[in-house]
């Protein structure tokens, strides 16, 4: 091979160098992992898809809040008199009606159970006064305990709200968390593609370079020879316009450099980055890559068991069928068990309006009425059943009715999900294979034309070749050297390919969920 050969090889296997000396301060050397870390950070989809998690853990924290114990605390002062048309009002003379105040204040502690039903814990305490010729105590302090469970036995037995609650925003974090990873796995991938890209551009620019100075060195042969008379002044014209041409190509390669540099630094910069906008973008990861044998059942499997959009698919499946149980729910008639237990406490001073004598035991203050409901002295006790029982009950029947066929809808969805992964995967496959073996026929290809271009150049300085063969050779070099530069990045990309389609690529380049890089 000659010293021009090994010198493209090498740079087709390390990072392309700064080319204009003027633009070296201006250029900025970037890994691919640098890239993709700024692609993380710079994400306006990732930051997103960040808040959206963070509102779902928020929403499955406020549904178990169903489940918090609810205190309720009242209190009251009352004075009535209500006229009494009746001669046993038991007012004073001279009055329609007795005067009643009251002071009192009631507490109630609730629990919903995770069965559907509602615990309710009660008491209450009231300092009453009256000048009622029938009422015994004056003032009476009455007290009261008690404890209530009531439990359906039908409708919201199975699921009830609270539960329907926790099923949804339980799947609604799942299906963010998927949501995030599949941002993160579509952001690395766009950012690798993006870089191999630029890669690929540069590494075009300096083929085009090349061959720009391989037809300037076939122009210096003619004009020797033109100077020696071997060749007429016509011989010139054909290296003088094939350079034209390259340059031409040059030219073209340089601006696919520059919207490739664009494209790339669409995914990493944002709008404060002003100088990075401006400088010049140089990938200092090399593109050359040995090929590796690619397991295709595997990697269906690696695929559907790890891709994120199978969990988002989930998350909404497992949401609908939460919905089609408590929309079923609702079909049944409600029928609540109601069991109860009170007891009660008396005790006050005697009515100077009111009767002689204070019944036995009642005689005292607070701490006789709270004596009083100690023992049970007045207690009750309740069992029973409420029904609910809706006529026709169309609505419900029409929700559950909606609720199955979105049921449905979304098992399908998943179903089509699952098949357009095992597509994704089995494409990538097959577009990794091609671009390992278009490696080494690439390779092949780019060493015969060295070779070919080696022989011709030697025959026409025998002057038993002719400038157009020369340049036809030269030509044929430039296309396999593009040829092995095309293989090279196409297997990087199709690496990140598979690695998407797999679902691997965030835990293959190290990336946590926080978004930062081992």
């Amino acid at each position: 091979m000659s010293v021009r050969g090994w010198a493209l090889l090498v740079a087709l296997l390390v990072p392309v160098a700064p080319r204009v000396a003027a633009a070296a301060a201006a250029e900025q050397r970037l890994t691919l992992d640098e890239a993709i870390g700024l692609a993380l950070r710079k994400s306006e989809g990732i930051v997103i898809e960040r808040e959206a998690l963070g509102a779902a853990a928020a929403a499955a924290r406020a549904a178990r809040g169903a489940y918090d114990p609810l205190l309720e605390l009242e209190g009251a002062a009352d004075r009535s008199q209500p006229p009494v048309n009746s001669s046993f009002s038991g007012a004073p003379a001279g009055q329609l009606a007795p005067e009643t105040k009251s002071l009192g204040a009631d507490a109630s502690i609730r629990q919903l159970l995770p069965t559907g039903g509602a615990l309710t814990l009660r008491g209450s305490g009231a300092r009453a006064t009256s000048e009622g010729v029938f009422t015994p105590l004056s003032p009476a302090y009455s007290t009261e305990a008690g404890v209530e469970l009531r439990q359906p036995l039908l409708r919201d037995r199975a699921i009830d709200g609270a539960r329907l609650e926790l099923r949804v925003t339980k799947a609604g974090h799942r299906g963010a968390a998927a949501s995030l990873r599949r941002t993160l796995n579509e952001t690395i991938a766009a950012a690798e593609r993006a870089y191999w890209a630029l890669a690929a551009a540069r590494l075009g620019v300096s083929v085009r370079e090349e061959a720009v100075s391989l037809a300037e060195e076939q122009l210096e042969l003619t004009r020797s020879r033109v100077q020696s008379g071997s060749a007429p002044r016509t011989e010139l014209a054909e290296p003088q316009a094939e350079i034209e041409r390259r340059r031409g190509e040059l030219l073209a390669a340089t601006e696919t450099v520059a919207r490739a540099e664009n494209a790339l630094k669409l995914l990493i910069l944002g709008d404060g980055d002003e100088r990075s906008w401006l400088a010049s973008i140089v990938p200092a990861d090399s593109v050359a890559a040995e090929a590796a044998p690619v397991e295709v059942a595997e990697s269906v499997e690696r695929g559907l068991s790890a891709r994120a959009e199978l969990e988002l698919g989930q998350a909404v499946v497992d949401r609908r069928r939460a919905e089609a149980a408590f929309a079923s729910d609702g079909v049944w008639p409600r029928l609540d068990a109601v069991l109860s237990y009170d007891r009660f406490g008396l005790a006050g001073a005697r009515n100077a309006a009111g009767p002689a004598a204070v019944p036995a035991g009642l005689d005292g203050n607070w701490a006789t009425s709270f004596q009083s409901l100690g023992r049970g002295d007045f207690d009750a006790a309740r069992v029973g059943v409420v029904l609910g029982l809706p006529i026709l009950n169309r609505a419900a029947r029409g929700n559950a009715e909606a609720a199955r066929h979105l049921e449905r809808q979304a098992e399908a969805d998943l179903a089509r999900v699952r098949n357009t992964i095992r597509a994704e995967v089995l494409d990538a496959a097959a577009a990794l294979q091609t671009a390992g073996q278009r490696i080494e026929a690439a390779r092949a290809g780019r060493e015969a034309a060295e070779v070919q271009l080696s022989a011709e150049r030697d025959r026409y300085g025998s002057g038993l070749s002719t400038n157009f063969l020369v340049l036809t050779r030269q030509n044929d070099l430039s296309r396999a050297r593009l040829d092995e530069i095309s293989a090279l990045t196409d297997y990087r990309t199709a690496v990140t390919e598979m690695a998407r389609a797999t679902g691997s690529l965030i835990e293959e380049r190290g990336i946590h969920l926080g978004g930062s890089s081992q």
